[in-house]
């Protein structure tokens, strides 16, 4: 017998906390649970690790089987360890979280989920297990993030206004931005490229369009916006 046998050891589980940006708003990815224990409750999707598996192959199993989505860009978030987090039993959480443009991708409930659908992240429904502390760790994690990092890239569509990359950056932080003072520091940061395009549509404004500057690396991005 394996050394590691003679110990009772904690189960695993990979919780993905998924964002996403839409009708203006900071949105969270969640899943209605078909089984016990939170039956017909709200949680983040998740699933335990499997022995052959690393954590990034799990990740991409609940994507698949849970969510009905492919392969994109998840980062680890961080690992939750209570006690009690589980009422099955000794359980560990090793959380990622992801930012995906709900326009470009179709969300399908898997067989073990009765729905997933899209909450905006101010009114976010009563979650089960420890999930709410996972998604108040993830905003905090997003909030910080945004301002050295532009991770507009993967919330926004290919081409947009000032006008929407403002309300973005007030949706994920969650307060008021001066316009004038974020149009200035956007644009001197280099974050952003003018498309020489002009939105039409808009009753007597015709705002540029832009697009984010693939070139810029995280390490040359910083935005002061106080």
């Amino acid at each position: 017998m394996h050394a590691f046998n003679k110990y009772p050891n904690p189960s695993v589980a990979i919780d993905l906390v998924v964002f996403g940006y839409r009708e203006g708003k900071l949105n969270l990815l969640l899943l209605n649970r078909k089984e016990a224990p939170f039956q017909h409750s709200w949680t983040l999707p998740g699933a335990f690790l499997q022995m052959e598996e690393l954590f990034q192959d799990t990740c991409h199993r609940i994507l698949r089987t849970k969510l009905g989505l492919e392969r994109f860009y998840l980062e680890q978030l961080y690992s939750f360890d209570a006690l009690d987090r589980d009422p099955r039993g000794r359980a560990l959480s090793v959380s990622y979280y992801a930012l995906i443009n709900p326009a470009s991708y179709t969300t399908t409930a898997g067989a073990m989920a009765n729905d997933v659908q899209w909450f905006p992240t101010e009114d976010l429904p009563p979650l089960g297990f420890d999930h709410a502390s996972i998604v108040s760790v993830a905003l905090k994690r997003l909030r910080a993030k945004i301002l050295y990092h532009p991770v507009g890239f993967e919330l926004l569509e290919e081409a947009f206004t000032l006008p929407e990359l403002h309300q973005l950056y007030e949706a994920v932080l969650g307060v008021s931005i001066d316009r004038r003072n974020f149009r200035r520091k956007i644009l001197e940061s280099g974050y952003i490229i003018a498309t020489g395009q002009k939105r039409t549509g808009a009753k007597n404004r015709h705002p540029d369009i832009y697009q984010f500057n693939k070139a810029i690396t995280p390490h040359q991005f910083h935005l002061n916006i106080s």
